[in-house]
């Protein structure tokens, strides 16, 4: 992962903020990409159950 991203990840972590880490601002970044990706493919048939 390029430097960058994490050092933007790592505004976002830490007491009081919004992900309480790295691996789980990763996740959940997956997670809503994964259903943003599941949301498209449904609106072009490609959903597969």
């Amino acid at each position: 992962m390029p430097q960058q991203i994490v050092e933007d990840l790592k505004k976002h972590v830490g007491d009081e903020k919004k992900y309480v880490s790295l691996a789980d601002a990763i996740r959940t970044a997956c997670r809503k990409l994964l259903d943003q990706l599941d949301e498209i493919d449904a609106r072009h048939g490609r959903l597969e159950e």
